[in-house]
């Protein structure tokens, strides 16, 4: 993956989290567990994108019989 796709996708995530931020009303705690959950799912896309966190598709849970 390049550098510049990388960088769009991080444009757009952010204006897409800024409009939603802006122009949807919605109580202040969803809008913060949105933007929780947002930021956690780019800093784990980032963190596989330049492989640092592995292949997510890797793992595998157990099954407890």
């Amino acid at each position: 993956m390049s550098l510049v796709s990388v960088v769009i996708t991080l444009i757009v995530v952010g204006v897409l989290l800024w409009l939603i931020n802006t122009y949807i009303p919605m109580d202040g705690k969803i809008k913060k567990i949105i933007n929780i959950v947002v930021v956690i799912a780019v800093v784990l896309w980032l963190l596989s994108a330049f492989g640092v966190l592995g292949h997510t598709g890797d793992i595998q849970v157990p099954h407890v019989q």
